[in-house]
């Protein structure tokens, strides 16, 4: 497991096949440390440390944004410590990805990445 990330990927599960895994092997394979669950998470880790740790360490913060990320909980509340994290360091670490989706679609539901 990567201690001190360059990139840590909130996403929806429903989207690992098509966009997350490929982009987290990419990633990798440039060289860069990654925090994706798949390849970070170990049987009997405890995930909301594991996850509240990588939030805190990661360089930048890959949110892919889709249908699915826009109807679950989770990935937005990581996306909210991500920006809680912009808001206190003063500086942008979120990388926005939009799949399936436009700008308008975000702006609907989580209003202040709508202009990223």
């Amino acid at each position: 497991m990567v201690e001190q990330p360059d990139f840590f990927i909130c996403h929806a599960s429903k989207d690992k096949d098509d966009v997350v895994r490929p982009m987290a092997t990419q990633l990798m394979n440039t060289g860069a440390s990654v925090w994706y669950d798949e390849f970070a998470l170990r049987i009997g880790d405890s995930l909301r440390k594991k996850i509240d740790s990588a939030l805190a360490t990661a360089s930048y913060g890959i949110v892919v944004l889709s249908p699915s990320f826009l109807k679950k909980e989770w990935p937005e509340r990581e996306l909210s410590g991500l920006v809680a994290r912009e808001i206190a360091e003063r500086k942008k670490i979120i990388l926005p990805v939009y799949h399936n989706v436009i700008a308008d679609d975000v702006r609907m539901r989580i209003p202040d990445d709508g202009d990223r």
